[in-house]
């Protein structure tokens, strides 16, 4: 997924009301810039962080500026993280058409935002003659606590578990169903959830594991000019979020 280019360096002032940021420009400017991320952003929304802005040049936009890429960077990791939640949905029908995703690979025909369940819409449907449809629900993934262990969800997510519970009915009908993780981040090399957070959600990812729902998770390559899928990353059922790291160097080997 090409990015717009180029981007616009600054440092994160504060984010506020969810979908702003004050951003300090190299330039000296002080400019608000739109937050397409309505999670908590635990651990990102440092101030003082080198941040990444798309701009446009439409006048109808309420705001001329978007937070798109965020570099973090303290004594113990430096990662590059995508803030934006939307992405990974254009990531991954960009990376099934590329053949990023094998295990979403032979479908005919993907459709987006199809609606299913319980006045939902399903992220993908990908469907193709000879095999059950499959029914694909894509989260955005950033959280991250301990090095290297990506976590989901950063907050309560209702209506995250309310997904996974009609993906465990689409599964138990027949259907394929898979719950596919997006780490928008490039420091981690495994993801668990967080339950501590939301137990609710990670008490319904249990029923739709033992419904036939599928977990797959894969990161991002990311730079100035693009965000791609880029590798298949581990999922630890049981992450250790207080874990040293030489425990977490065992269970990512």
């Amino acid at each position: 997924m090409l990015l717009p280019s180029p981007l616009v360096r600054g440092r994160l002032v504060r984010r506020y009301k969810r979908f702003l940021a004050d951003v300090l420009l190299d330039n000296g400017e002080t400019v608000i810039a739109h937050c397409a991320n309505p999670g908590s952003m635990m651990g990102l929304a440092v101030p003082g962080s080198v941040v990444w802005l798309a701009h446009s040049a439409d006048p109808k936009r309420k705001l001329a500026y978007s937070w798109i890429l965020l570099d973090l960077a303290d004594e113990s990791f430096t990662a590059r993280v995508g803030i934006n939640t939307s992405a990974p949905n254009a990531l991954v029908a960009e990376g099934i058409g590329l053949g990023q995703i094998p295990e979403l690979a032979g479908y005919e025909q993907l459709r987006r935002e199809v609606r299913y369940g319980a006045n939902s819409r399903i992220d993908l449907l990908l469907s193709g003659p000879g095999r059950p449809d499959c029914y694909v629900e894509i989260k955005n993934v950033h959280l991250s606590r301990v090095s290297g262990l990506a976590e989901f969800p950063d907050s309560v997510t209702a209506r995250g578990a309310k997904h996974l519970r009609e993906l465990a009915l689409m599964a138990s009908s027949g259907a394929r169903a898979v719950m596919l993780y997006i780490v928008q981040r490039d420091d981690a090399r495994a993801m668990g959830l967080a339950g501590d957070i939301d137990p609710v959600y990670a008490s319904a990812f249990a029923e739709a594991r033992k419904a036939g729902v599928e977990c797959l998770v894969y990161d991002c390559r990311l730079d100035l000019t693009e965000i791609v899928i880029n590798q298949r990353l581990p999922f630890l059922e049981r992450p250790l979020i207080s874990a040293t790291s030489e425990t977490m160097r065992h269970a990512f080997s």
